[in-house]
């Protein structure tokens, strides 16, 4: 079943244009992330599918609703956690989940909601003492208040350590198993990889490539690498000749072979058959990072050649 579905979004700025001719849907139950860099035009995206900012044209539906026609039937079935939200100083965490929650006809148990995000030892703790990772996991919380069907989740992360920032990764999965749709809006590749079950890429306001993780990894054909050292310097042709090789370093006894496809299984079959010994073998293989920087690249160079 289709939630959202966003069809040749336009949202210009005066004479600037932040997002140009977006189209994707958003499956029930996924983790859906909009990915790309600062400036990019995911936040944009993501407010006019939560209502927040006015398309210039296009179409966003959000469980059959419209965004801006149907705004308070929206609020029941959509929850947010904005990128720059924030809560008065002296506000407890308790105050503001019992505020939240009385917002709504048909709300979430605020008292489990502590519980559920860890946050019952602090239900009296005034907002301004609360640690990063504690305040990110308040806004998700807040954001389920009204027991939402839809949760849009804005850069949840940036500036948090590694610590709270895993822990925050185990409470968005937990959205997903709870049975809500997630529209995840990072510009994290490390987070888009871990939490999402498709994404979007954005670059420069419009859509460069819409897939899952993997998809995506395979279809840029980023490179991976395999590293090792000889005992003695070897022949690099017998590894240049394989069809998943794209190139051969040798730098004394060092060895750096990069390619794609089963990369390390053609590699390492070459050395056994050659009576190769390696030592200090390293496999780094190619992410949704590097998939990103190919996908965006040809983006660019598309965008060049329409204005040229």
């Amino acid at each position: 079943m289709t939630v959202i579905e966003v069809s040749a979004l336009h949202k210009r700025y005066g004479r600037r244009t932040a997002v140009h001719d977006v189209s994707f849907t958003v499956d029930r139950g996924e983790i859906f992330g909009i990915v790309g860099p600062n400036g990019a035009g995911k936040t944009t995206t993501a407010e006019c599918v939560g209502g927040l900012r006015r398309p210039t044209s296009g179409s966003i539906t959000v469980l059959g609703l419209d965004p801006q026609r149907d705004r308070a039937a929206l609020r029941r079935i959509v929850g947010m956690q904005l990128q720059d939200s924030q809560l008065p100083d002296r506000m407890t965490v308790a105050e503001a989940l019992s505020l939240y929650t009385s917002f709504y006809p048909d709300p979430a148990d605020w008292r489990a909601l502590l519980d559920d995000f860890g946050l019952a030892g602090q239900r009296g703790t005034e907002y301004r003492r609360l640690s990063g990772g504690q305040r990110q996991r308040l806004s998700i919380a807040l954001a389920l208040a009204g027991n939402p069907r839809v949760a849009i989740l804005d850069e949840l992360t940036t500036g948090l350590d590694p610590q709270a920032r895993q822990e925050t990764w185990r409470l968005v999965e937990g959205l997903r198993d709870r049975g809500v749709t997630v529209l995840l809006v990072t510009h994290l590749m490390e987070e888009a990889e871990r939490l999402c079950d498709r994404l979007a890429v954005i670059d420069a306001g419009r859509v460069a490539a819409i897939g899952t993780p993997a998809s995506l990894v395979a279809e840029a054909g980023a490179a991976h690498r395999v590293r090792f050292r000889t005992a003695a310097p070897v022949d690099p042709g017998p590894l240049a000749g394989l069809p998943e090789v794209n190139d051969v370093v040798c730098d004394g006894r060092t060895v750096t072979v990069t390619g794609t496809g089963d990369l390390l299984g053609a590699v390492v079959s070459v050395l056994a058959r050659h009576r190769i010994v390696a030592a200090d073998l390293r496999y780094d293989q190619a992410g949704l990072d590097s998939a990103y920087l190919t996908m965006t690249s040809r983006s660019s160079t598309g965008r060049s050649e329409e204005s040229a």
